[in-house]
C-alpha cells in the first residue's frame, strides 16, 4: 500500500515525471506490491520553494535542476533488505530510463496498517 510522492522543481516534462514514476512503481512491484496498487502524486516547486543541497552527503556528481525527492510511504513491517532491494530495482529502472540516481533522494516512511482507508472510509487491514 504504498503512496509515492515525487517533488521536483518547476518546470518538469511530464515525461520526466511519467519515467519517475515508472521506475519507483516498477520497483515496488518487483518487491512483492500488487501492480494496481497505485498511488502517485507528483509536487513541482519552485527554485525559491526547492531548496537542497548539490553534493550532501556524498553524491558523486553534483545535484542539478533535475534532483528529484522520492517519498515512499509504505505501512509497517518492511525489512531493511526489501528497502535496499526497492533502491537498488528503482535506481536500476531509473538508469534504464536515462535518468541520474545521483540526482534522486528516496525517503522511505512507514504506518500503521489501520492508517489506511481507501475508499467509503474502509480499513481493510485493520
Amino acid at each position: 500500500m504504498p503512496l509515492v510522492t515525487l517533488t521536483v522543481r518547476k518546470p518538469t516534462s511530464a515525461a520526466r515525471k511519467s519515467a519517475l514514476f515508472d521506475a519507483v512503481h516498477q520497483a515496488l512491484v518487483a518487491s512483492g506490491v500488487p501492480a494496481t496498487d497505485l498511488f502517485q502524486r507528483c509536487i513541482e516547486l519552485s527554485d525559491e520553494d526547492f531548496r537542497f543541497d548539490p553534493s550532501y552527503p556524498d553524491a558523486a556528481s553534483p545535484r542539478t535542476a533535475d534532483f528529484a525527492l522520492i517519498e515512499i510511504l509504505l505501512s509497517v513491517g518492511r525489512s531493511v533488505k526489501i528497502k535496499r532491494k526497492i533502491l537498488a530495482d528503482l535506481m536500476a529502472a531509473a538508469q534504464a530510463a536515462g535518468l541520474n540516481p545521483e540526482h534522486m533522494m528516496v525517503v522511505f516512511k512507514e504506518t500503521q496498517w489501520e492508517n489506511w482507508a481507501f475508499a467509503g472510509g474502509r480499513q481493510i487491514h485493520a
